[in-house]
């Protein structure tokens, strides 16, 4: 009998459940979490515990993505919200494929010159260009207020074009191809890519998604760097980082396992997590809690909301065309069920100061956060409720030919 806990079925759609079930057999157990959507090839809000396998599918497209949240010593009411804004909006690079304005050197990006999987050294280049930068979609560097008053700075994004071009290049190997060869993802409903951990390809999977690791923790955190240089180098005196798209080696029910989080968050006991909810909503920061509760969820709880529309539903359906330029813009098709003009009326009446974004990502495409954490039960406890004040993510004009 298969071993899958599920934490808010009622909010979750089949399509998840069934493949939760496709990526668990008997020797494995798996996890929704109540953000739980559909995914490629492995749900989003899914975790499950390999005993000799790791799960391509469930590490995901953006190897690594992840949140930091920085806490700093200033009050709100001490800067000026709208400046700052422009500030991140314009000295930061969002969108993908976009470099960054302003190059960094890093120790990372020597570490992938100098790779162990050699393939990923022809990246170098990418992964140099793009270091520091934010993607698109639900990516985001966003501003908050606590109940204190403090501001905080949290960003959401991954591994960038790095981690999207290893997947592929392992895509491609599992099919017998080359790392470079152009391949198809396939289906979403396709069957998770799994290699064996004693294999050639598993243990360069391994240490691929490692280097990608490290790659995401720089970006983050040189992101959240140029925000504070912005602010005027505030201290700080809280920070949280992790990410929930990976593969970690852990011990559960007594036994070794390799665990991937597709969409979670770790929450060991004591572990913090900072989880974001959407563009208006209140976000939060979480602590693993020890419970019999946590331990069948694999110590993992949600990363966000979870999503309640495709993007195309809510923003329409668009074709992308190259003008003479040679910019990629796009053309409406069809329109979609959101209204954004009245989503940015309500936040600017409510005072958050929103640069970017588009209708794919307005509050209601998503489930409410604090709905979704009452589901997951004695698993976590909210420390701190940050209220956004700010919202900085890519522009809905924005080609982005990557899966989160």
């Amino acid at each position: 009998m298969k071993r899958i806990k599920i934490f808010g079925r009622e909010i979750i759609d089949q399509n998840s459940i069934a493949q939760i079930e496709r990526c668990t057999s008997e020797n494995d157990i798996g996890v929704l979490t109540a953000d739980a959507h559909y995914g490629y090839g492995h749900p989003i809000g899914g975790a499950v515990a390999y005993k000799n396998k790791i799960s391509l599918s469930g590490v995901g497209f953006d190897i690594a993505c992840g949140n930091k949240a920085v806490r700093t010593d200033i009050k709100t009411d001490k800067i000026e919200i709208p400046k700052i804004m422009d500030e991140i909006f314009s000295q930061i690079s969002f969108g993908i494929g976009r470099k960054n304005k302003q190059p960094v050197d890093h120790e990372v990006i020597d570490k992938i010159a100098a790779a162990e999987f050699k393939q990923q050294r022809k990246l170098f280049t990418l992964a140099k260009e793009q270091l520091g930068t934010v993607g698109s979609g639900n990516h985001f560097v966003d501003l908050f207020e606590d109940d204190e008053g403090f501001l905080w700075i949290g960003v959401h994004f991954g591994s960038r074009g790095f981690g999207h071009r290893t997947t592929m290049g392992f895509i491609a190997l599992s099919k017998g191809y080359s790392f470079e060869d152009k391949v198809s993802e396939g289906p979403m409903d396709s069957p998770p890519i799994l290699f064996d951990i004693k294999s050639e390809i598993g243990q360069a999977y391994i240490e691929a998604i490692h280097l990608a690791g490290e790659y995401a923790y720089a970006g983050r955190d040189i992101v959240v760097d140029q925000v504070l240089k912005i602010l005027g180098n505030p201290a700080k005196t809280f920070e949280v980082h992790n990410h929930h798209n990976f593969a970690w080696r852990e011990e559960h029910f007594g036994e070794k396992y390799w665990v991937v989080r597709k969409g979670c968050t770790p929450a060991f006991p004591k572990q913090l997590g900072f989880i974001g909810a959407n563009m208006m909503d209140d976000s939060v920061i979480v602590e693993g809690v020890d419970s019999e509760l946590s331990k069948e969820a694999l110590y993992s709880t949600v990363h966000g909301a979870g999503r309640t529309m495709s993007r195309n539903e809510a923003a329409g359906r668009k074709k992308w065309k190259r003008d003479r330029d040679g910019v990629t813009r796009p053309v409406t098709v069809s329109r979609g069920k959101v209204n954004f003009e009245k989503v940015k009326a309500e936040m600017k009446r409510k005072g958050i100061e929103l640069r970017g974004s588009g209708a794919d990502e307005a509050p209601e495409c998503y489930k409410k956060l604090d709905e979704v954490i009452s589901y997951m039960g004695n698993t976590i406890k909210v420390i701190f409720r940050l209220h956004p004040i700010g919202v900085a993510m890519a522009g809905s004009d924005v080609y982005d030919p990557y899966k989160d």
